[in-house]
């Protein structure tokens, strides 16, 4: 355990342990998605109690628990990823059928956006067992909250999540060319090989507001606000600027 979190775990038994957990429940726990001191202290009881782990990747999810002191033995983590979702889903459901508490976490950030957990949730819905979210990280609304974007005139209000966009440049700028007829703000995701082709679809949005985040919350966090033309350009300017998972407004 990372000895800065030995006290979190104290807190976090006093803070959390009176509350209720029912039984046959799948916890839907967001994870950090950088800075491992955005966990939550009913996430960190949460993940204590239950009986089984199901995550993204097993390796992955050890290396945080670990972090935390909350090593799991093989046996109580089970992989469920987007190419065995649905298979996997019914192994959560036998489980929480014999009355388990299972927690499911993604590699960072909110299970289900963008990320594997929807299908799981549908599959226990359609048998009638409970999911339970458990608040917390999120790139999407940690880049929302930063960029300063404003209702327009108009009373359009919120905001419009469109995640990845197809990789393909054809699908991807017909993407792109709906966007521009979108009032509300948009947030996408972008992995850092695939960022510069997006910068470069971005600019048909000519003077449009774009706020980039990268990395958010790690040591290297970088936001920056620009017009959609220019953002290519100020990619390019800096080998850094291209580096790690892109978060854009």
């Amino acid at each position: 355990m990372t000895t800065s979190f030995a006290s979190a775990l104290t807190a976090a038994h006093d803070a959390a342990a009176s509350q209720h957990y029912p039984q046959a429940a799948l916890y839907v726990v967001a994870t950090p998605i950088g800075n491992l001191a955005d966990i939550s202290l009913r996430s960190l009881h949460v993940l204590q109690i239950v009986d089984c782990i199901a995550c993204e990747d097993t390796r992955h999810t050890q290396g945080m628990l670990r972090s935390y002191g909350l090593e799991r033995p093989g046996n109580q983590l089970l992989a469920v990823h987007q190419h065995n979702e649905a298979e996997a889903a019914q192994q959560v459901i036998e489980r929480l059928q014999q009355g388990q508490r299972i927690a499911y976490v993604s590699d960072a950030g909110t299970p289900g956006v963008s990320d594997p957990g929807a299908r799981l949730c549908a599959a226990l819905q359609a048998v009638g067992l409970r999911s339970i979210p458990l608040p917390g990280a999120s790139s999407v609304t940690s880049a929302i909250s930063v960029a300063g974007a404003i209702t327009p005139a108009q009373g359009e209000s919120g905001f419009l999540f469109a995640g990845f966009l197809p990789t393909k440049n054809a699908e991807r700028l017909s993407a792109v060319q709906k966007l521009a007829d979108q009032p509300r703000c948009t947030v996408l995701l972008e992995a850092p090989h695939r960022i510069i082709e997006l910068a470069q679809a971005l600019a048909l949005l000519g003077e449009r507001q774009v706020t980039l985040a990268r990395e958010i919350t790690k040591q290297f966090e970088d936001i920056a606000t620009m017009p959609a033309s220019e953002l290519a350009a100020w990619l390019q300017a800096s080998p850094q600027r291209v580096k790690g998972e892109f978060a854009i407004v």
